[in-house]
């Protein structure tokens, strides 16, 4: 393999329409980073017949045939003593496990990709609960935010390790050599909030990492502002946070659609500002973020939505790309190392 090839370990069943969705996701893929390799985990059969009408997909991909698939309503448990043996998601982990590929991808159930990224990965040493990132529109352009999902009740020290691994993402990312960070709290006022979220904030301040810029507390409403390049919170109120802005954002798309059809001034008004509107879609499509990552584990995962679509799912797996080729997992390491060193060079003081 050279070096400007990258392989990606592919759940294909995964998702609301598995095979259907990701296939057509992966050629979009493809055209926009030629250098991608990918292993494909799954029925073997419809693969095979899939790949068959995409030759240039099939000339890049490698077919694993498994014979389980993760139902998307399966719990974590369930979906650990079903898929341990044989199932897509399980597989495409353990290649990333044994080093056969740089990062997975799968849109399947969420919690049993956390759970089994978890038993099957690790965390890397220093880092006690990975956390869930996703990337956020605002509006000066895009944050990193997280947890948004995979550890709920966090305390000080993981609080500082979540802002660490987010201001790794946003350089790899956005090419952000020093990334703002914010933590999510109730008011900017150092006397507000839990205990944990103070002494964070008063940890990120004393350390004073060279990996970051801590900015203090930020608001929810600081987060589609752009306030921060980072904003760190625990995955209950970052997941009731994400679900909210998805929610916001349909609800403010249908009452648009509504009052466009409403009279015929307003059809005409639409038409005369259909630019405008078309920019605002584009830029609110959340086809163009997805893609969560789990941040902390040995081994780069990307969560696809399941109810994406092929364009949505190329979006997850260009993420996948760009953080293998920006090289994230060594640059968490290296900063959590760091971290590591100014509390040993505290406790010697």
């Amino acid at each position: 393999m050279n070096a400007d090839t990258i392989r990606l370990a592919v759940d294909a069943m995964g998702g609301d329409e598995g095979p259907a969705m990701v296939l057509p996701g992966l050629e979009v893929a493809l055209k926009r980073c030629p250098g991608l390799r990918f292993d494909l985990f799954g029925d073997e059969e419809v693969l095979a017949r899939m790949l068959a009408s995409r030759p240039r997909l099939k000339e890049v991909s490698r077919i694993i045939h498994c014979s389980v698939a993760i139902p998307m309503d399966a719990k974590p448990s369930q979906a650990l003593r079903m898929g341990r043996k044989d199932s897509s998601m399980w597989r495409s982990l353990a290649a990333l496990k044994n080093s056969d590929a740089q990062a997975a991808v799968s849109a399947g159930n969420t919690g049993a990709l956390m759970a089994m990224a978890l038993f099957c990965l690790r965390p890397m040493k220093g880092v006690d609960r990975p956390a869930l990132a996703a990337i956020w529109p605002t509006v000066r352009g895009e944050s990193i935010v997280l947890d948004v999902g995979a550890s709920i009740g966090v305390d000080t020290r993981n609080l500082v390790t979540h802002a660490i691994l987010g201001a790794a993402m946003s350089r790899a990312v956005f090419g952000i050599e020093l990334p703002t960070v914010g933590l999510l709290n109730i008011g900017v006022e150092e006397v507000k909030g839990l205990e944990e979220v103070r002494e964070a904030g008063q940890m990120l301040r004393e350390r004073n990492l060279q990996s970051m810029r801590y900015e203090g507390f930020v608001e929810g409403d600081d987060i589609g502002r752009g306030t921060v390049d980072v904003v760190v919170t625990e995955g209950f109120s970052g997941n009731i946070a994400l679900k909210t802005a998805e929610g916001t954002a349909r609800q403010l798309a249908e009452y648009l659609r509504m009052s466009i059809g409403r009279t015929l001034r307003a059809r005409i008004g639409y038409l005369l500002a259909k630019p405008a509107f078309m920019r605002l879609r584009d830029k609110m499509d959340p086809r163009k973020i997805n893609g969560a990552v789990f941040l902390g584990l040995n081994g780069l995962v990307i969560k696809s939505h399941g109810g994406t679509d092929a364009e949505g799912f190329a979006s997850a797996v260009e993420l996948a790309h760009d953080m293998v080729k920006n090289n994230l997992q060594q640059r968490i390491a290296a900063d959590v190392a760091a971290l590591e060193e100014t509390k040993e060079l505290a406790d010697a003081s």
